[in-house]
Order: structure tokens, then C-alpha cells, then sequence
């Protein structure tokens, strides 16, 4: 066994024993021309709406080397957070604990794992910087895209937090998985209320996740029926999936719901003070919303 199969064994197996859904190993190599010139399009359309921070770094966003010099390869890593019991009111990804501290955390755990073994140097990542997350997942052979835009996990559905070590050292590559296992039922594009899915693109400004979470200023025209009675966040494409009958749920204590927040009803949730939010979502994602727009939501909503 050569050095590198033995680097990528180790780091497989600790992920495995860490409560990883999946891990994979790809060469930090710029992104290939089609998905630069799909991601500057979607920018130069104005898909991205708000988001800013989308535009900025391209050029780190499309060469992990300019990201985190020195890396040479990119551990890619899939956190399961399919929850056995959820509110419907808020996105399932938003139930329990901060996705990018808990995912984050894990990686340290890694990290510090691999330089037990051998000495390295890297950065973690979940969401929190210019990294193409599906890109390198299906480069690592974890998956392949969805027409909702995430990324499928055979046998598991889509219900993944994604995460990334990039480490300056190689190790044995995992290849693409080649067939998509999307095919193409157009289940999600049909469940999406605000249309926006369609074969070939995604427009952020009409997604009620993007709506409820990024967007500041007052929802538009018809958001309220769009909405029902989920005001943080949007399942349907997801819950619209033939592949998540598969999904089983998570075994990561932190993303649980709490009781309190599953026994959230209607009027308690009219009624929300800022201390009752601030108790219900302590180092929760849903502090990225805050009070004022989570309340924007609820007022809009069909509670």
C-alpha cells in the first residue's frame, strides 16, 4: 500500500467513526470551464439575488489553491441531518445546532486526527467560505446534482450538510460518479410553489428559502400563499424527491430538535417574543434571519 492509500484510508475511516455520512478525497485542480462559465452566467442574470458575497473572490471560488495556498487536495465530507422528528414550520436543516459550527467542529476533529499520523497543514470549511460544496462532492465521487439543485446521495437522498478540509497533501483521488442518478421525474420543479426550478437553472429570487432567510426587504406580492404555514426556510423540492424515501435519520445529537421547539404551535408562534427566539435558537442557522425578518415571515405567513 503506497503512502497516499494510506493517508486516504485514514482519513475515510476517522470521518466514518466522526458520524460522516460519506467521505471522499479529490486533487485541489481549478474547476472545469463548464461550471465557471454556468456560475458567471447565473451571477450576470442576476439569479443570485442579494447575495452578495456571491460575486466576490471568483477566482478563489474557481481555484482552491488561491483559496488556501499550499492545499493539494480537498477532503470532502457529508453530514446526514435528516431529522426522525421536525416542526413544520422551519426548514429541517434548521432544527437543532448551527450546521456550520457542528460540521466545522468535526473537521478540527479530523484535522487533528490526520497530524496524530502524518504532519499537514489545512483549512475546514461548511458554508463559511468561496467553495463550490456540490462541485467537489461530486468530484469525490459522493454523489451527482439533482434538478433541485442538490446534491443526491445514492441510497440516501439529499438531506446532507456538506464540509471541506483542504490539505497540503496528496493523497489517492476518488473519481465522479458518472451515472446521474437524477431521472429527470421533474418532481421537485413541479413542487416548487414560486417556479423557481426549472430543467436548466435556478433563480434564487423566487425561492421562498431564499425569500424567508437572505432577502431584507418586504416579501412580495403572493408570498403568503406560496409560504403556507413554513416561514423559515422551503422542503417541498426536497420532500418532492424519489430518492428521499431513502432517507433514514441522522445520528448526530446536535441536530435534534429541541422538545420545546417541536412543541411550538400556531399561536405560540404569533405570540414570539425576542427572549423566547433567542432561547429557542441559541447557536441555531435561524439567528442568521433574526427576529425582526423571522417575524416579517410569520406575520406573512398561513399560521
Amino acid at each position: 500500500m503506497t503512502e497516499k492509500q494510506k493517508l486516504s484510508r485514514l482519513i475515510k475511516q476517522r470521518a466514518a467513526e466522526l458520524g460522516f455520512s460519506a467521505c471522499g478525497i479529490v486533487k485541489a485542480e481549478d474547476v472545469n470551464a463548464a461550471t465557471r462559465t454556468e456560475f458567471e452566467e447565473w451571477i450576470a442574470q442576476g439569479s443570485h439575488g442579494e447575495m452578495s458575497y456571491m460575486t466576490r473572490n471568483l477566482e478563489k471560488r474557481m481555484s482552491p489553491t488561491q483559496l488556501v495556498e499550499g492545499c493539494r487536495s480537498i477532503v470532502v465530507v457529508a453530514q446526514n441531518y435528516f431529522p426522525e422528528a421536525s416542526s413544520p414550520y422551519i426548514s429541517k436543516y434548521a432544527q437543532g445546532k448551527d450546521y456550520h459550527r457542528v460540521v466545522k467542529d468535526k473537521l478540527f476533529l479530523l484535522l487533528e486526527y490526520i497530524n496524530s499520523h502524518t504532519p499537514v497543514k489545512g483549512r475546514a470549511f461548511c458554508d463559511s467560505a468561496p467553495v463550490l460544496e456540490r462541485y467537489w462532492a461530486v468530484q469525490a465521487g459522493i454523489g451527482t446534482y439533482g434538478r433541485n439543485r442538490q446534491l443526491i446521495i445514492p441510497g440516501r437522498g439529499t438531506h446532507f450538510f456538506l464540509g471541506e478540509l483542504f490539505i497540503d497533501a496528496e493523497a489517492e483521488y476518488d473519481t465522479p460518479m458518472q451515472q446521474s442518478l437524477c431521472s429527470g421525474c421533474n418532481a421537485c420543479i413541479r413542487s416548487c410553489p414560486t417556479g423557481a426550478l426549472s430543467e436548466n437553472s435556478f433563480d434564487a429570487r423566487r425561492c421562498l428559502s431564499y425569500l424567508t432567510i437572505e432577502y431584507r426587504g418586504e416579501l412580495p406580492a403572493g408570498t403568503a400563499e406560496q409560504m403556507g404555514e413554513c416561514f423559515y426556510g422551503c422542503d417541498r423540492c426536497q420532500s418532492a424527491c424519489p430518492h428521499n424515501r431513502m432517507a433514514e435519520p441522522h445520528n448526530e445529537p446536535q441536530f435534534t430538535p429541541a422538545d420545546e421547539l417541536l412543541a411550538m404551535q400556531s399561536d405560540d408562534w404569533k405570540k414570539l417574543t425576542k427572549e423566547k427566539f433567542d432561547n429557542l435558537f441559541k447557536d441555531s442557522a435561524v439567528q442568521r434571519c433574526g427576529y425582526e425578518q423571522l417575524m416579517r415571515n410569520i406575520k406573512v405567513s398561513k399560521l
